[in-house]
């Protein structure tokens, strides 16, 4: 392994010697205003060379001497984009650019073998810019885009514990890309979160559909790619942003920086955060015990620029110690309890109140999780005649605690880490015949294993994943065709594993020692491998400027997930007993997507309508005993088996936004999502909420909102914005009701306010603030998606409430200052 990566290494760098470059450099500004456009793309048509704008609106791009005469391609979310032929001896470029609402020539890198523009993509793909993402505030970066992107929702355990869901689907089905890597944290389970630092996402592009052809298996619904903060030339300055945020709901306080040097050849950025909270609160449950976290982020990136492109390292680390509630209450008071007992001798129902000095307290429970992420990756970008070559190579470790234990608080119940390690390697064929065509391998290797715990809810394993895949485009005229195939293999093995009670402890512990008389064969041992073939294709015909027409269909492949293919076990966090099922095929899905994009100086729209089918889809389903009732342990610990059943989605997303010309800076935005999920399995149907409808589908969706952005010319004030904005969920009638699995949830409408301004304190420098208030009105609701819904123990309630609700009024203040 260390002679390949070795060898591996040898080849990125060395490509660096080949040929000739040039080095140009320009300015972007705002053609209405004269002020320089920040964190624009700026690229070379039909390649991945590219870069972006700095804080002045200035960029610098080595380009090889055989791409002279290529187009320059400009793109910034909110401009309308442009183009510049590049020219022999002409090393400056200085462009302006016309501010517009349009989406249909961003530049877009998610889901695609090259950059390319959202016009020419034919499945559906949304990008959410650097200023979107800072004038949202949310709890954590995946809330931040689902208040962006219609058709992405979020399953939540609390405010700092968000799952992407695209379509009504989620988990391994859609796969998160931190810097293009996949992030990988078993993301299997419910009680955490995405391993971010969410101070560095400068911007986000979210996948639509299934993406397999591009990145393989767990990508079969989309993909959230996350976009960080990239090192580049500063011109020899030490360039920056400093991020501030108070959220008053949970007395979150947040801070985070961003540090950055660069000249021609080399560039290097520090960045950190740091955030904690309190229990959140809402006006039916109060403060909601043991939701709080502690949360410590810190990267390093350094790259380096050759004649022929460039060689990156990056490091990354995450440390969260985030609370895990359970709901239990007195069943009168409806006050919160804390656990001090353990199996038998815990009696959930009489558990002592939690008192109100530690429910307003940054102090955390000792029952609490400890989630550790770190990650070392090498991203190189080398031109290769006249194609281009891009390789990665990535480590990862995520270590999980969960304490659960308080008789022996420093006892994890589980403690699983997981290393991975992620590769990939691709080439683009030098462009002919207006034909653009790449190929590549990509894929991981993982070795996950328990250590000391009590609990196993999955076994120790070694995975193998590779792909490899096709990918062609062409364009004439108006229309844009694009097609491609890829192979997946991947490897699953796994030795027995035994455990038995520790006597000091009487908990349970792992066999290590080779004495297995008397120990229970919890997992035994497995060796499966799971293939399949995505295909796709699609087209994209452009009427004129304005209006683009897509159609696409798409072959998705998955395997099982670690638990759905062999779960036994408690998962302490979720308090759910899993149970896998080793006879699961892979899911393979066939989607059909239609859609129109309308962009004018006026107004823009999109409508897109989609079905798919999914064979072999794999779902969560309650075990009950004789009478229908629930099994559950000691602690209320309900017992899920992973089911295989067929599976239909279908449903639509529409978006309009009213931006006349005559009133610059004002916006009337609107989106609507509906998603419907059918289990297509005989014994469903027809039966309605007892087995029909697919659990966790999210309810019609609208969000409308009204904003107004203000130019000023003045020597301290350059802009003033306010937004109005409603958002609201239907009643989601349409559930998974077999067993109480899931319950009827309401409709709700939340009102949100912002206003913000920028201030200038140089001359070429702004600091900006930003006032919210989500939840205007102190709504008390419960999403469908909300897991703590159903975190209950009582039958029925004194105040007629069941389960924690979501959120209520939060005010918000940012700050960000860059330098």
């Amino acid at each position: 392994m260390r002679i390949n990566l070795t060898i591996f290494f040898i080849i990125c760098f060395a490509l660096a010697g080949y040929g000739q470059e040039v080095s140009i450099s320009g300015t972007i500004k705002d053609k209405a205003n004269g002020q320089p456009v920040s964190f624009g793309s700026v690229g070379i048509s039909a390649t991945a060379i590219g870069t972006n704008t700095n804080n002045d609106g200035r960029f610098h791009l080595k380009v090889p001497a055989n791409k002279i005469g290529s187009m320059l391609m400009i793109s910034c979310i909110g401009y309308q984009s442009e183009t510049v032929a590049t020219v022999k001896g002409k090393l400056v470029y200085n462009v302006l650019l016309k501010p517009v609402n349009s989406t249909l020539n961003e530049v877009i890198v998610t889901g695609v073998s090259r950059a390319t523009l959202v016009r020419e993509n034919p499945i559906p793909i949304v990008a959410v810019s650097s200023k979107k993402i800072e004038q949202t505030t949310a709890s954590n970066i995946i809330d931040v885009l689902v208040k962006n992107v219609p058709g992405l929702n979020a399953v939540k355990t609390g405010p700092n514990i968000s799952k992407p869901f695209i379509r009504g689907l989620g988990y391994n089905r859609v796969l998160t890309l931190y810097d293009g890597i996949r992030q990988e944290g078993q993301q299997w389970g419910d009680e955490h979160g995405i391993e971010v630092d969410p101070y560095n996402i400068e911007r986000a592009e979210v996948v639509k559909g299934p993406s397999s052809l591009i990145y393989g298996s767990d990508a079969l619904a989309g993909v959230v790619g996350l976009i960080p903060a990239l090192t580049d030339d500063t011109y020899g300055k030490i360039t920056g942003k400093i991020f501030s945020e108070y959220q008053g709901n949970n007395s979150l306080i947040g801070n985070g920086l961003r540090i950055n040097y660069g000249n021609n050849h080399w560039s290097y950025a520090l960045r950190g955060s740091y955030r904690i909270a309190k229990n959140y609160q809402n006006n039916i449950d109060g403060r909601v015990y043991n939701t709080g976290f502690k949360e410590i982020n810190a990267s390093a990136s350094v790259k380096h620029r050759t004649e022929k492109g460039y060689s990156s390292l990056n490091l990354t680390l995450y440390d969260n110690h985030q609370g895990i509630p359970d709901g239990s209450r007195d069943s009168l008071s409806r006050k919160f309890t804390y656990q001090t007992m353990e199996g038998d001798k815990d009696d959930i129902l009489n558990r002592p109140i939690v008192p109100n000095d530690v429910l307003n307290s940054y102090k955390q429970s000792p029952l609490d999780q400890h989630i550790q992420h770190y990650r070392i990756y090498t991203k190189n970008h080398y031109q290769l005649g006249k194609g281009d070559i891009n390789a990665l190579l990535a480590f990862q470790q995520n270590i999980r605690r969960e304490y659960t234990h308080p008789t022996i608080p420093e006892q994890a119940g589980m403690f699983v880490r997981l290393n991975t390690v992620n590769y990939g390697v691709d080439y683009n064929v030098p462009v002919f015949t207006n034909i653009e065509f790449s190929t590549g391998i990509n894929g991981m290797y993982q070795n996950n294993i328990s250590k000391n715990a009590t609990d196993f809810p999955i076994p120790n394993y070694n995975l193998f994943d590779a792909g490899i895949y096709a990918f062609g485009k062409w364009k004439y005229q108006k229309w844009t065709i694009g097609a491609g195939v890829r192979y997946d293999q991947r490897h699953l093995k796994g030795d027995d594993f035994y455990t038995r009670p520790d006597p000091a402890t009487g908990f349970d512990r792992q066999v290590k020692d080779g004495d297995i008389a008397g120990a229970y064969l919890q997992f035994p041992s497995f060796e499966k491998t799971f293939h399949g073939v995505s295909l796709s294709l699609g087209s994209t015909y452009a009427l004129n400027d304005q209006i683009s027409l897509k159609a696409n269909i798409a072959r998705g492949y998955r395997a099982p997930s670690i638990p759905e293919f062999s779960s036994n076990g408690l998962d302490p966090g979720a308090h759910i007993i899993y149970k896998g099922n080793r006879n699961f095929n892979p899911e393979f899905s066939l989607q059909e997507d239609l859609g129109i994009e309308v962009s004018t100086k006026n107004y823009s729209t999109t409508f897109s309508v989609f079905n798919n089918n999914i064979s072999d889809y794999i779902y969560l389903s309650l075990l009950v005993d004789n009478n229908d009732n629930a099994i559950v342990d000691a602690q209320g610990n309900k017992t899920y088996q992973y089911q295989q059943s067929k599976a239909q989605l279908y449903g639509l997303e529409a978006t309009f936004a009213l931006h006349p010309e005559a009133l610059k800076g004002f916006e009337f935005a609107n989106s609507l999502s509906v998603t419907y999920g059918f289990n297509m399995g005989n014994a469903f149907k027809g039966v309605g909420t007892q087995g029909e409808y697919l659990p966790l589908i999210p309810p019609l969706h609208y969000l409308t909102s009204v904003s107004q952005e203000f130019k000023v010319k003045s020597k301290v004030f350059s802009a003033f914005n306010v937004k109005a904005e409603a958002d609201i969920s239907a009643a989601q009638a349409r559930y998974l009701g077999l067993y109480n699995t899931e319950t009827y949830t309401p409709a709700y409408t939340l009102i949100d306010i912002s206003a913000g301004t920028t201030i200038k304190y140089t001359a070429n420098h702004s600091l900006q603030l930003q006032f919210q208030i989500n939840n205007l009105f102190d709504k008390a609701y419960q999403s469908n998606l909300n897991r703590l819904k159903y975190f209950e123990y009582y039958s029925a309630s004194p105040n007629g409430h069941s389960g924690l609700y979501n959120m209520g009024r939060n005010i918000c203040f940012k700050a960000i200052i860059p330098f």
